[in-house]
C-alpha cells in the first residue's frame, strides 16, 4: 500500500482523525519557500467583502440575551479587558471591558476579530505524533495519555543526569510567565526563552537605568501640553497602543497639546501628528542630545529639580552635553538645527507637562541602549519626571503583586543550574534587571554547541516565520534532531514552529483558559486582570498550563509537591484568596465579576520618588550628613533606600544612588566586561553611530521594518477578517530614489541584504539573503530607507494565512458533530493569486539578519543594509 493511500491529507482533516490515524500536513508542491518571495505584477487586487458567517446558521445578534463573560484580549501586547457575549454556548462577539482602567469600552479590530479564532476551521483539536521525517508533516492522532508519557520521561531522565537546563520552553507573548517559572522551577531550569530582546530590551533597560524599578513608562498623555514621540507608532502598533492613542487624543484635543514624531516612515502617527520629523536612520539619540544642549544653554533646564534629584547635577550635565550642539545634531540627523532648536524650546516651555518618550523606532538599533537613555534624559532635564502631564511611571507594573495574589506553597527553590544560551556573557545587561534574554541567538548558540536541550517546548511562537533569519538557521536547526532531540509545540493552528515538532499539543486560546494579567496602568495604581473561559474549549484542546500541571505530577513527587491543585482555575482560585479581605467578597468571584482590580489604597503614582517614607520604613535606617538614608541587609551589606528632602525622607528613585541616573556604573563596568568602548566607557548616554549605516556605500539603502494595526507577529493571519484587511506587504521606496532607479509602484525588485558590522558581529559585509518583493513608491519615507511590514508571507496557517481559497481537503465537517465549514473560505479569499489577488505578502524576516546590540542584546530590526534593483 502506497503511503498517500492510507494517509489523510491537510489541516482541515484533524477533525475527523481517529486515534492511531495519521495524517500529512504539509505545503502544497508549488508553494516552496522561495515562491513566496514572489507575488504577481498587480499591486493591489479588486476587493470582495465577505459575504457570510461562519457556520450553516446564523446566531442571533439580540445581545440582550447573551450571558457577559470578563476577560482579557491577547491578540496583542497590550491585553486590553474585554468582554464576551456567549449565546447558546458560542461566543459572538467581544468588546472592551468598560471596568478596565486602560481601554475601557475600547478595542481594536484584532481584539474585535477574537471570536474567530475560537471556531477556526483549520483548528488543531487532538494531541499529534510525529511519524515521518521532522518537517515533512507525518502525523499520528494519539491520545492525551500518550502524550504526557512522551514527555515526562525524557524531562526526569535530564534531572537525574544533573543536567535540568536542558530542559527548556521557548515562548512568544504567552502571558503565563509565572506558571512556566514554576514548572522550570520544579525541574531546576533556568531555560525560559523569550523574545524579549526581539521585542523592546532596549528601552526597557534604558528605563532600569534611568528610573531603577521599571521597564515602562506611563506618561500622563491625557494631562500634556506637549509630546515629543521617538519612533513609536501609537495609533496602530504601540504596546499599549489603544491607551497611549485615546489619552493623547484627550491630551490634544482638551489641552490643546502638541504632537511630534520623529520617524523614517511616515506611519499613521506620524502623519497624524502636528510635525513629522524625519531624521536619518540611528540617530534618534543624537537629536535627543540636542535637543537636550538647546534647552541648558537657553537655561531652559529645571536645575533645582536636577541638583535634587539626579545623580549628575545640573552643571556637570551642561559641561557634559556642551558638546551636542543642534548644528552638531544636524550633521548627524539630517534635521535643521533651527529645527531642533525650536522644538526643544518648546517641550521646555510646557514643562512640567511635556514627555519624551519612545519604542522601537529609536530602541531597535545597534545604539539604541543609549539613545533611549538620552530621550528619557530629556524629561529630567525639564523635570517633567512623575508630574501631572508629565513622563509618570509606577512600581514595577509588569509583576501581579504577590502581597495580594500570593503563590500556593510550597515553592520552587531558586533555580541554580546554568545555562550560556540563556545567560550569554557577551550581553552582560540583558538579564541584569530582569530574565530579558537575548532570544535571537539561541538557534545559533545550540548550532554552536554552547548549550544542549533534551526536551524543547515551544509555546505561542513561530520562529521560523518571525526570528531574523527565520527560514534558513532557525529552521536548519528546529530539522536537526541531534541538536534538539526532542521537540513539543503547544499551538492552536498549524504553524511553522507546529511542522518542526515531535508532538503537536492543541492549546485553548485565550478566550478559553484561565490566568492573571497585568500592564502599567495609565491611571497610575496598580492593577491586575483575569482571563477566563468565556466558552469551553472544542475536542481535546488543553491550555498549556492544565498540561505542564499534569507533565509536573508524572515527572515524579519532587516535581509534583509543587502542584498542589487539580488545574489553572483551582489555582487561580488560591491566588485570589489574598484579595477577598480586601474586597469584602470571595477574591475569585469579585475577579471573574469584575475581570480587574485594581488597589485604590494608595494614591496615583505622581512623584513617586518623593513619596515620604514611613516610619515603619524608616525602622533600622541610618543617614549620612549627604542625606543619604541606609538600611543593612542580612548579609551585613548597606544600601541607600531613600533621601533626605526638605527635611524629610524621601523614597527616591529604585537605583543604586536612589536618584534619576544619568551616570549609571553597571552600564560602565559591562562595558568594560567584554571590551565595548564605542560608548565611551563612562556609563553616560554617549551618543555613538551604527557602524553598518556608517560603513553603507552609495548605491546601499537602509532597510526598516513595521507593523499593520490589524497583525500581530506570526498569530493573527488565519483571523480571515484580519488577513482581509492586511494581506499584501509591499516595499516602500521613497519618490526621489525610486526615480534614480527606475522603479514604479507596482514593479518587482529584488533586494539583497548584508550582515552587519559592529560589537561581537561576525562576517559584516556578507549576504545574508534575496528577496523578490512589489515595489511602492511615495514621499512618505527617508530618501535612503526602504520599509516593510513584517507579519506576512505564511507558509502554514490555514487558508486566509495563505491566500488560498477551496474547500478543506476531503473534510466535510470542523469536528464530528459539528459542520462547520466556512464558505468564506471556500470562495471569498478575493486575494487568492489564481483569481489575480496579490497573495499571502512576503516573509522579510528570513532575509533579515541576527544582530544583536551590545550589553543589552536587543536585536537591531533598524540596521539592515541592503541594494535593491528592478527585476
Amino acid at each position: 500500500m502506497k503511503r498517500r493511500d492510507f494517509i489523510k491529507v491537510g489541516a482541515g482533516a484533524i477533525s475527523t482523525l481517529a486515534v492511531g490515524e495519521m495524517i500529512l500536513l504539509s505545503p502544497d508542491a508549488d508553494a516552496g519557500i522561495m515562491d513566496w518571495f514572489r507575488t504577481t505584477p498587480k499591486l493591489y487586487g479588486t476587493r470582495k467583502s465577505y459575504r457570510r458567517a461562519s457556520g450553516k446558521g446564523r446566531i442571533s445578534n439580540d445581545y440582550s440575551k447573551a450571558t457577559i463573560v470578563k476577560g482579557v484580549c491577547l491578540n496583542c501586547s497590550t491585553v486590553c479587558g474585554i468582554q464576551g457575549y456567549v449565546i447558546d454556548g458560542k461566543l459572538v462577539k467581544v468588546g472592551g471591558n468598560p471596568e478596565d482602567p486602560n481601554n475601557g469600552k475600547s478595542l481594536c479590530a484584532k481584539g474585535q476579530s477574537g471570536p474567530t479564532i475560537n471556531d477556526y476551521p483549520e483548528r488543531l483539536l487532538y494531541p499529534m505524533k510525529r511519524v515521518g521525517k521532522r518537517g515533512e508533516g507525518l502525523w499520528k492522532r494519539i491520545t492525551w495519555d500518550e502524550a504526557y508519557n512522551e514527555i515526562a520521561p525524557r524531562i526526569r531522565k535530564a534531572m537525574d543526569e544533573g543536567k535540568p537546563e536542558e530542559v527548556a520552553i521557548q515562548i512568544g507573548r504567552s502571558r503565563i510567565a509565572e506558571e512556566m517559572n514554576r514548572f522550570l522551577g520544579a525541574i531546576g531550569s533556568p531555560s525560559l526563552f523569550n523574545h524579549r530582546a526581539l521585542c523592546s530590551s532596549n528601552k526597557r533597560a534604558a528605563n532600569y537605568v534611568c528610573l531603577g524599578e521599571t521597564d515602562w513608562e506611563t506618561g500622563d498623555f491625557a494631562n500634556a501640553k506637549y509630546i515629543l514621540n521617538f519612533g513609536s507608532n501609537f495609533y496602530e502598533a504601540h504596546q499599549g497602543a489603544i491607551h497611549t492613542a485615546k489619552r493623547i487624543i484627550r491630551g490634544r484635543y482638551d489641552n490643546g497639546a502638541k504632537l511630534v514624531t520623529l520617524d523614517v516612515r511616515c506611519s499613521n502617527t506620524a502623519g497624524r501628528s502636528d510635525e513629522w520629523l524625519c531624521p536619518n536612520p540611528g540617530s534618534d539619540g543624537a537629536v535627543a542630545l540636542a535637543m537636550g544642549n538647546a534647552i541648558i544653554a537657553a537655561n531652559k533646564h529645571d536645575k533645582q529639580w536636577l541638583d535634587t534629584w539626579s545623580n549628575v547635577g545640573s552643571d556637570e550635565l551642561a559641561s557634559w552635553i556642551r558638546a551636542y550642539t543642534p548644528e552638531w545634531g544636524e550633521k548627524v540627523s539630517g534635521i535643521p538645527a533651527e529645527t531642533i532648536r525650536r522644538v526643544a524650546l518648546e517641550f521646555a516651555a510646557a514643562a512640567p507637562r511635556s514627555i519624551a518618550f519612545t519604542n522601537r523606532g529609536s530602541g531597535a538599533h545597534y545604539n539604541g541602549f543609549n539613545a533611549d537613555r538620552s530621550i528619557i534624559l530629556l524629561n529630567a532635564i525639564v523635570g517633567s519626571i512623575g508630574k501631572v502631564g508629565g513622563y509618570c511611571y509606577g512600581e514595577e507594573p509588569t509583576r501581579v503583586p504577590p502581597r495580594v495574589f500570593p503563590q500556593p506553597k510550597p515553592e520552587p527553590p531558586r533555580v541554580t543550574a546554568t545555562s550560556l544560551i540563556e545567560n550569554p556573557p557577551e550581553w552582560p545587561l540583558a538579564n541584569k534587571w530582569q530574565r530579558m534574554k537575548v532570544g535571537q541567538i539561541v538557534y545559533q548558540g545550540l548550532k554552536e554547541g554552547r548549550g544542549k536541550v533534551q526536551v524543547y517546548f515551544s509555546y505561542t511562537v513561530a520562529t521560523p516565520q518571525t526570528w531574523p533569519e527565520g527560514r534558513s538557521l532557525t529552521v536548519e536547526v528546529l530539522s536537526d534532531e541531534r541538536l534538539i532531540p526532542f521537540h513539543v509545540c503547544s499551538d492552536i493552528v498549524y504553524s511553522e514552529q507546529a511542522h518542526y515538532a515531535d508532538l503537536i499539543l492543541p492549546d485553548a486560546s485565550y478566550m478559553e483558559r484561565w490566568g492573571f494579567d497585568t500592564r502599567n496602568n495609565m491611571e497610575l495604581r496598580d492593577y491586575v486582570t483575569l482571563r477566563q473561559p468565556m466558552v469551553q474549549p472544542p475536542a481535546e484542546c488543553v491550555s498549556f498550563v492544565d498540561s505542564m500541571i499534569e507533565i509536573a505530577k508524572r515527572v515524579g513527587p519532587d516535581t509534583a509537591k509543587y502542584f498542589p491543585f487539580k488545574n489553572h482555575e483551582e489555582w487561580m482560585k488560591i491566588r485570589c484568596e489574598g484579595l477577598t479581605k480586601r474586597v469584602g467578597e470571595d477574591g475569585f468571584e469579585y475577579m471573574k465579576k469584575h475581570g480587574v482590580w485594581q488597589d485604590m489604597t494608595k494614591p496615583q503614582y505622581y512623584d513617586l520618588y518623593a513619596w515620604e517614607l514611613t516610619e515603619a520604613q524608616m525602622k533600622d535606617t541610618r543617614t549620612d550628613e549627604r542625606g543619604n538614608v541606609y538600611r543593612k541587609a542580612a548579609d551585613g551589606k548597606e544600601s541607600i533606600v531613600g533621601l533626605m528632602v526638605d527635611g524629610k525622607p524621601r523614597r527616591g528613585f529604585a537605583t543604586p544612588s536612589r536618584k534619576f541616573a544619568v551616570y549609571h556604573k553597571d552600564v560602565e563596568d559591562a562595558a568594560k566586561q567584554v571590551g565595548f568602548t564605542e560608548d565611551g566607557g563612562k556609563g553616560m548616554p554617549t551618543y555613538f553611530a551604527v557602524p553598518s549605516i556608517e560603513k553603507m556605500t552609495n548605491e546601499m539603502l537602509h532597510l526598516v521594518t513595521f507593523k499593520w494595526n490589524v497583525h500581530t507577529q506570526g498569530r493573527t493571519q488565519s483571523q480571515k477578517y484580519l488577513s482581509e484587511i492586511v494581506h499584501h506587504n509591499p516595499m516602500w521606496i521613497n519618490t526621489d530614489t525610486a526615480k534614480k532607479l527606475g522603479i514604479k509602484s507596482g514593479d518587482k525588485v529584488e533586494l539583497t541584504t548584508y550582515r552587519p558590522h559592529g560589537h561581537q558581529m561576525k562576517n559584516g559585509g556578507e549576504v545574508v539573503g534575496k528577496a523578490e518583493i512589489t515595489a511602492f513608491v511615495t514621499e512618505g519615507i527617508h530618501p535612503r530607507v526602504l520599509a516593510i511590514s513584517n507579519t506576512l508571507g505564511n507558509l502554514f496557517h490555514g487558508r486566509a494565512a495563505t491566500a488560498k481559497k477551496g474547500k478543506r481537503q476531503q473534510v466535510p465537517g470542523w469536528i464530528e458533530s459539528l459542520d462547520n465549514e466556512d464558505q468564506d473560505l471556500v470562495e471569498d479569499i478575493w486575494w487568492d493569486p489564481k483569481n489575480g489577488g496579490t497573495g499571502a505578502g512576503y516573509n522579510v524576516n528570513a532575509i533579515l539578519p541576527i544582530q544583536p546590540a551590545p550589553l543589552v542584546g536587543m536585536q537591531g530590526w533598524y540596521d539592515t543594509v541592503c541594494t535593491v534593483k528592478k527585476v
